[in-house]
């Protein structure tokens, strides 16, 4: 066994406080620190507080220690040993230090999981989190982004989440209607993290076919043929944060018959690719958290005030 300790750390010219609040906000709906899309997004059971129980991706712990404004503590789950923190040192009334260390008792084989898989991710997500507290902290004052390593974008691609089959949804409406009693139909999921985009036009590079129509949370894309019919749906579920690519085919004749036998053997392998092509792309163009939260604030009209008859 050996001990692993890894130390992230940044100096922030703005006040302890301001960097503790927003330290406060991590894995909340308004986390502004959050490395999100291309991170999974930390998420707990509660409020931050003692005992709740989260994680990011299938990195699971859970709050051994929190003080509000100055450090958190996150204990790794069952069977994973060791613990994660955020500390914050004042360094002068304007200026702070936020330090991340991990420690872990590692064997063998987690070791070698750590050197060549886990810790490239590790090291580049930590570093774009601060990257957000520094935005969020000092917005006149952007950092230099943080420079992937190509093994780090090898891993990452690597762990992305695969899509999902599943049921043709029920909002999937227009994909009902497309061919009437189809002869082939499939559905394939993801799940959306904050800062993706739910408008479904910004996924319609999906595939490389015309707009036949469109709805409020969903698009449709298709080509007519003497031998088939196909359409492509792509269906935005915002109560749910997921997006859904469903297919449909009806066949006209033999030759459609022919065809579809061979373009199924492969269908399900390219779908699940050019989905998860998109959403990578999507994520890797969306901003960052803080200039996110800030554009809405400044979208969302602001409550007055004022008293009636003033």
């Amino acid at each position: 066994m050996r001990t692993v300790r890894n130390v992230h750390e940044r100096v922030v010219e703005a006040p302890a406080a301001v960097v503790g609040a927003l330290l406060d906000r991590l894995g909340s709906q308004d986390d502004p620190i959050s490395p999100t899309p291309v991170w999974p997004p930390i998420r707990f059971d509660r409020p931050l507080a003692v005992g709740a129980d989260g994680g990011h991706g299938f990195v699971r712990y859970s709050v051994g220690a929190y003080e509000p404004g100055r450090s958190i503590r996150f204990d790794f789950t069952p069977p994973g040993t060791g613990h994660h923190s955020f500390g914050i040192e004042p360094l002068g009334d304007s200026r702070c230090r936020i330090r991340h260390v991990l420690e872990q008792q590692q064997g063998l084989k987690d070791s070698l999981l750590w050197s060549l898989v886990i810790r490239p991710l590790h090291d580049t997500m930590v570093e774009e989190l601060l990257d957000n507290v520094v935005r969020a902290a000092t917005p006149d004052q952007p950092p230099r982004p943080t420079r992937w390593t190509r093994w780090a974008r090898l891993m990452r691609r690597a762990v992305w989440e695969r899509p999902s089959a599943v049921d043709s949804p029920e909002g999937a409406v227009l994909a009902r209607q497309a061919c009437g009693d189809p002869d082939f139909t499939d559905s394939w999921q993801l799940p959306l993290d904050p800062g993706m985009p739910r408008d479904p036009a910004a996924w319609r590079t999906v595939l490389p076919f015309p707009v036949r129509a469109t709805a409020p949370h969903e698009i449709l894309l298709g080509e007519d043929a003497s031998h088939l019919d196909f359409r492509a749906s792509l269906l935005v579920d915002e109560d749910e944060d997921t997006v859904t690519l469903t297919t449909v085919v009806r066949i006209h004749n033999l030759r459609g018959r022919l065809y579809f036998g061979v373009v199924r053997l492969f269908h399900p392998v390219m779908a699940r690719m050019m989905l998860s092509r998109t959403r990578r792309r999507l994520a890797y163009e969306a901003p960052p958290a803080p200039t996110r939260l800030a554009r809405r604030a400044i979208a969302r009209p602001e409550r007055s005030n004022a008293l009636p008859g003033h």
